[in-house]
């Protein structure tokens, strides 16, 4: 595994990968180094045989977002290099193989909350809260709504960025923004428990079923079938699938060409 790195923790166990945000100190705000720690690590575990990642955070809450301090008298070069960057970051999850699960306690705030929606799925403690606080303020959280407005729809994602105001963890769960919330005691079985049946199967059809429903949610519906179709007679065609429809005929379990 990739490492060591100064802002973050990366271990495996087993197949699975996880990524800690680890300046607890300063709230783990999403600093250039920060950004650029955990694009490295993902485009690392992306080429790796690892078969799912979970991203965490140390200390009492998720992230505070951006660092604003690095954007204090930025010039127009300096805010552009931070904030493409930042979506370097959130795009590259998307575009690894592997499932990747937020774990998410405490406050997601502003880029943080970012993080967490452009993972592919999402458990949260209890406790854990959400915003995106720039209506409130003087810098509206336009590119935390890229990935927040995708998931929770217009009229929520606008709430939520024109009042500023934090929803907790069960109005996330309700507008889509996580997928499950569990008691705080149980935040971490609740996320390994996901994520192994996020993994289950083959490992090369997930990876071209994660890779396809990107690319096709966001076209019109005839397109997005043309995509969708197209992906999946060619995936038919791969020893997994074959083995799928094989074990199933034959009333067997499936042995894939790489075991989940």
């Amino acid at each position: 595994m990739p490492g060591p790195y100064e802002n973050i923790l990366v271990e495996r166990v087993d197949d699975v990968v996880t990524l800690t945000l680890n300046r607890p100190e300063r709230l783990n705000v999403l600093t250039r180094a920060m950004i650029a720690d955990v694009t490295d690590a993902l485009v690392e575990i992306g080429s790796s045989d690892a078969t799912g990642v979970v991203i965490a955070a140390a200390g009492r809450i998720f992230s505070a977002g951006h660092d604003f301090g690095e954007m204090a008298g930025a010039d127009l070069v300096a805010s552009r290099s931070l904030f493409h960057s930042c979506s370097v970051m959130m795009r590259t999850l998307r575009e690894i193989p592997q499932p990747v699960v937020a774990r998410v306690h405490g406050l997601a705030t502003g880029a943080g909350c970012q993080l967490v929606a452009a993972c592919d799925l999402a458990v949260a403690s209890r406790s854990a809260s959400f915003a995106t606080p720039g209506g409130k303020g003087g810098l509206f959280c336009t590119t935390p709504l890229v990935a927040v407005g995708r998931l929770i729809g217009r009229r929520r994602a606008l709430e939520m960025g024109m009042t500023g105001d934090a929803i907790d963890a069960t109005t996330a769960a309700d507008w889509g923004l996580v997928n499950r919330v569990v008691e705080d005691e149980t935040l971490d079985e609740s996320t390994r428990e996901l994520l192994a049946r996020a993994t289950r199967g083959s490992v090369e059809s997930k990876a071209i079923g994660k890779r396809a429903f990107y690319a096709q949610i966001d076209l019109p519906l005839s397109a997005a079938y043309d995509l969708a179709s197209e992906v999946m007679a060619s995936a038919v065609l791969i020893p997994d699938s074959q083995e799928a429809i094989t074990a199933f005929l034959e009333k067997r379990p499936a042995r894939w060409t790489r075991p989940a």
